[in-house]
């Protein structure tokens, strides 16, 4: 609340984001490099060493998106040990329908009643501007509590027969728990860096079933309606705008690359992590990965992640945390935390 003109422009009145709950759900099915490599011209070895994926979790073809995120976001709220949100915000790249947007069924479906909620698109970089959207309205007071989740069910629009693709993408859900704090205090969110390059949005594409070609939508191939992608050209720039994008927030919070302790990289290619933790010039050790057991889970992958890393102690108190994504737009955003005590993750 406002209380006076004073008061509200001394630092002690500012109020940030700040990350109070985190959960994250998986579809049970496992599907290995083997049996995909049934019916693709590919190989186990292949797999792992080109992209560093040994399985993905697929959700049976009654299970949607929606689906996903309530499961991750009931985690997310029992985590911050609260019932009730201002604002559900989702990011994904694969809605239940094209209308209406899926995450007011997932915020009713919670019980949260009738609180503002709205889809991101964002590609793979969308739970960190789902993230950097919920901050904005806590800082305005238009929320006190946003629940932000990333969801995908990527086997939905990927071509089962595309080499390129099928054995990259996988399934899942993950979701934070934003809340109004303080600026310097633990879990709150820093600075973003993101931006966008929309004369490269072919990319990384889905040709067909949009506004875009829809006289084509009766004739197309059936494929045109999968993802397409271009995989050196998003290698090209993933590396080089993570890396850009990742300094700048370091240094807004005044870090030096050698300072984070631990850093949270969109899991698309194991190649591509490694590469731009060496141009930060942060050790291996540094670099949490769940990649080969859950693959690429496009705007679930940082969420995801979070709550793997703390789960298995590999994210600690007081740890600098560097947070960078890189996806379809072509679109990309980093940001910063430092970790916070009392944030156990729910899987």
């Amino acid at each position: 609340m406002y209380q006076s003109e004073d008061r509200s422009k001394t630092p002690a009145a500012a109020t940030t984001a700040v990350l109070t709950g985190l959960g994250a759900w998986l579809p049970p099915r496992e599907v290995t490099n083997d049996e995909l490599c049934s019916h693709l011209d590919t190989s186990d070895t292949w797999i792992r060493e080109r992209i560093g994926i040994a399985v993905r979790r697929r959700a049976d073809p009654k299970t949607a998106t929606g689906d996903l995120a309530v499961e991750a976001g009931s985690r997310a709220l029992r985590s911050a040990g609260i019932s009730s949100v201002d604002a559900v915000v989702l990011a994904t790249t694969t809605p239940d329908h094209p209308c209406p947007a899926t995450a007011p069924d997932v915020a009713a479906r919670l019980g949260l009643g009738n609180v503002a909620a709205f889809d991101i698109s964002a590609g793979c970089s969308g739970f960190v501007y789902a993230s950097t959207v919920a901050a904005g309205l806590i800082r305005s007071g238009t929320a006190t509590r946003v629940l932000v989740v990333g969801a995908e069910t990527m086997s939905a629009i990927i071509d089962p027969e595309d080499r390129s693709t099928a054995p990259i993408f996988g399934d899942g859900a993950g979701a934070v728990v934003l809340e109004a704090g303080r600026p310097g205090q633990a879990g709150a969110l820093g600075e973003v860096v993101w931006g966008s390059d929309g004369e490269r949005g072919d990319a990384i594409v889905i040709p067909v079933g949009g506004s875009r070609n829809r006289d084509s939508r009766h004739s197309a191939p059936k494929a045109d309606f999968s993802v397409r992608m271009h995989g050196n050209e998003v290698l090209r720039h993933a590396i080089r705008r993570m890396v850009a994008a990742a300094t700048r927030a370091a240094s807004a919070a005044g870090w030096e690359p050698a300072d984070v302790d631990r850093l949270i990289v969109h899991q698309a290619n194991a190649r591509i992590s490694a590469g731009v933790a060496a141009a930060l010039g942060i050790p291996p050790e540094r670099v949490p990965s769940n990649i080969a057991e859950v693959g690429n889970t496009a705007a679930a992958s940082i969420p995801l992640l979070l709550a793997h890393a703390a789960a298995r102690g590999s994210l600690q108190p007081g740890h600098r945390v560097l947070v960078v994504a890189f996806g379809s737009g072509l679109a990309w955003a980093a940001t910063t935390l430092v970790w916070p005590a009392g944030v156990c993750a729910e899987l």
